[in-house]
């Protein structure tokens, strides 16, 4: 890794020293060029001097939004700078959501294993998407999540025998569609009546032991489809009509 240059955009001086400490001890090839408790100080250190990389926790005077959007501003005005978020807003996944929108390079959460060379060099090296072991730890745990709903779904779709239309009405009952509003759909070829029907055979797939004696209305049909993954609740958007 060539020598370059760093600015730490840090405003707890406790932790600033920590990454100063760990900087230096661990990263010989960065010189630290300057350190921001603040946003102003932090574009007067950029008018002095560009670095090759800026160390950027997000929270600055109690607000996570100024550290994104100091991510944002420096990416659209230096695009050449690497912007590495070191931060320790470990439960707020909105905010890396948003901060990766903003053009960050990394997110380097302040737990764990911590900042590492191999972290520093990787993303000096052009490597886009440089995450450590914590937050490594819960896109996996996501993705499993994910996984394993679309496993469930396929397997619902075949084992209750649901088609591509008990779909698209679930889903637009799940949307607060009367059948009048379902049946005018584009390529919804079923009128009221077999909207009806329809339902009815949906009530008989999805609940074979009947509803405890209860009697299943639409609410309670879309409650089951949701149970089963048939419809997922992140993804309930309307067809084009």
């Amino acid at each position: 890794m060539e020598n370059f240059k760093v600015i730490i955009v840090e405003d707890v001086p406790l932790e600033l020293k920590g990454t100063e400490g760990i900087i230096r001890s661990d990263i010989p090839e960065a010189e630290i060029i300057g350190t921001a408790d603040t946003e102003a100080a932090y574009w007067k250190l950029m008018k002095q001097q560009q670095p090759d990389l800026v160390l950027l926790d997000l929270g600055l005077g109690g607000s996570t939004t100024i550290g994104v959007e100091i991510c944002r501003q420096t990416k659209e005005a230096h695009p050449s700078v690497r912007v590495l978020i070191f931060t320790g807003e470990t439960l707020n996944e909105k905010l890396w959501v948003d901060v990766l929108d903003a053009g960050a390079d990394g997110i380097i959460l302040k737990s764990g294993e911590l900042l590492t060379r191999s972290d520093v060099r990787s993303v000096m090296e052009g490597k886009r998407m440089v995450f450590n072991q914590p937050i490594l730890q819960k896109i996996v745990d996501r993705f499993r999540q994910i996984v394993g709903s679309r496993v469930a779904s396929q397997e619902a779709f075949v084992n209750y025998e649901i088609d591509e239309y008990d779909e698209r009405f679930l889903r637009h009952l799940a949307l607060g569609y009367t059948k009048e509003q379902i049946t005018n759909l584009r390529g919804m070829p079923f009128g009221v009546k077999s909207l009806e029907k329809r339902q009815n055979e949906l009530v008989q797939k999805l609940f074979p032991d009947g509803n405890g004696g209860m009697g299943i209305n639409a609410t309670r049909l879309v409650v089951r489809a949701l149970e089963l993954h048939i419809l997922d609740i992140d993804n309930l958007r309307p067809d084009e009509e």
